[in-house]
């Protein structure tokens, strides 16, 4: 009777077992949901750069050229649209920053270039893209940035 009274609850060890096991399963949909948002981070970097593409095209057609820096494709300080500011693209992304990555553009003087580089290699993101006036993105699966040798995304 004496021993029925002594054993209503867990024990130690049992409880410290079941806490262990509880922080491996955490640990473990830790590094998963870390997988999904660097995964969520390219795709959005992939359609920024479409964005990108899109607004150049416009710039191209309104100013008669390409745009030499994201700050010609974003909104202006003030006053009206002009090519020192197209309003194309919103601000945040005009800064260069958008969902993760570094974004730049450089004008060439027969079109232009984009590079997307993860603010945070290995967080927010696992690879870096180029892409031009082709409107091909490349990919590197490297922190170096990619380039126009890089292989083609598919």
């Amino acid at each position: 009777m004496r021993n029925n009274r002594l054993r209503r609850g867990f024990s130690l060890i049992e409880l410290l077992i079941v806490i262990a096991i509880i922080m491996i399963l955490a640990g473990i949909a830790a590094v998963q949901v870390n997988k999904q948002l660097m995964a969520a981070h390219e795709t959005a970097a992939i359609k920024t750069l479409n964005t990108i593409h899109q607004a150049q095209l416009t710039y191209n057609s309104q100013y008669g050229r390409f745009a030499q820096n994201l700050i010609e494709l974003g909104p202006p300080a003030s006053g009206a649209d002009g090519p020192a500011a197209a309003g194309l693209i919103p601000k945040k992304l005009a800064d260069g920053k958008s969902s993760g990555y570094v974004f730049t553009v450089t004008g060439t003087p027969t079109g232009y270039s984009i590079n997307a580089v993860p603010e945070a290699y290995g967080r927010t993101g696992g690879k870096c893209y180029f892409s031009d006036e082709s409107m091909i993105t490349r990919v590197s699966f490297t922190q170096e940035p990619a380039t126009t040798a890089s292989p083609e995304l598919k």
